[in-house]
């Protein structure tokens, strides 16, 4: 005899009916890389799909992705040259200030995020300019540095401003710079809790940006803090961030609820690179039915409650859609 429960799983469309969480194109952000040169499409050997672009592939890119329904994309730089303070990062004619303008040129209809931080810059692959005694991030120093990266790429154009580095301050810093400079207007999107996490590993590859000594755990947040990564989201949204974030997202379902239980803004989670790689990986194996496996993962983040997802499977899970 049926009871309650499985009364509403018996038809397939009465199943739809109730369904709870629902998975769309408007949730998702295609990650891109790019870097300086013409007719570059590099892939990447541990993210297959992924690719280093130049900036005329990248308009090809954003051609694709609008024909999937997507019209939202976060711009990574590799640039030619990098040095001690990332100066690239802070010039109009870097490598992202010139990828904005021409994307905002062909395709003015795209969101076009950029993310914040200096690891791909700097030739010590750390996420700002190094206090030498304590050879850490020096905090203060770098909160400048961003706040002037951040108006850099408001003036290319870019719609939405994404501080990656997990500087103490940097929300207020940023604020405070764009306002100043006119661009009172554009949104922050913090990674406002993110674990110095081994999940990371592909994307160093792809982005250039592994750090040349030591790591980032005395910047970025430990893995076990639950209480602090809280708080860390909480404190910027207090310094005026208009959405946060989660990075990175599978193993840390928990945190994402209790952020989103703690907070009425947006909530962004990253879905990684070494969580897409795993699937990947496990697909080529032979492992897991790929696609269900992929659309179930998304569809988790949803449920613990994301608004937002960040995801290199933003392309193949628009066409099962």
């Amino acid at each position: 005899m049926f009871k309650r429960f499985r009364r509403l799983r018996l038809h397939p469309v009465l199943r739809d009916l109730v369904q709870e969480t629902r998975l769309s194109v408007n949730d998702f952000i295609y990650p891109l890389f790019v870097r300086s040169g013409e007719g570059i499409k590099n892939e990447v050997a541990s993210m297959p799909g992924v690719y280093q672009m130049s900036i005329d592939e990248i308009l090809k890119e954003c051609e694709e992705l609008k024909s999937l329904g997507i019209y939202s994309i976060i711009l990574f730089g590799i640039p030619d040259v990098k040095d001690s303070v990332g100066s690239e990062a802070l010039c109009e004619h870097g490598i992202i200030a010139k990828t904005i303008r021409a994307i905002k040129k062909a395709h003015p209809d795209m969101l076009v995020v950029t993310d914040l931080c200096f690891c791909e810059y700097t030739d010590h692959g750390h996420c700002g300019v190094i206090e030498p005694k304590l050879q850490t991030v020096d905090n203060d120093a770098t909160l400048a540095l961003l706040a002037e990266q951040a108006v850099v790429h408001a003036k290319a154009g870019a719609d939405m401003i994404a501080p990656s580095g997990m500087m103490d301050g940097m929300i207020s810093a940023i604020r405070a710079g764009l306002d100043a400079a006119g661009f009172s207007h554009i949104p922050i999107m913090s990674y406002s809790t993110k674990f110095a996490s081994a999940y990371y590993g592909p994307f160093r590859e792809v982005a250039e940006s592994a750090p040349s000594f030591g790591d980032r755990r005395s910047y970025q947040m430990n893995p076990a803090n639950r209480r602090e990564a809280i708080l860390e989201s909480i404190e910027d949204e207090t310094e005026g961030a208009d959405i946060l974030m989660v990075k990175p997202a599978l193993a840390y379902l928990d945190i994402v609820r209790d952020i989103r239980e703690a907070t009425m803004l947006p909530l962004a989670v990253y879905n990684v690179s070494g969580e897409y790689s795993m699937l990947k990986m496990a697909a080529k194996a032979g492992a897991i039915d790929y696609e269900k496996v992929m659309m179930e993962t998304l569809l988790g983040f949803k449920r613990a409650g994301a608004d937002i997802i960040i995801t290199y499977h933003a392309k193949e899970a628009a066409k099962l859609l």
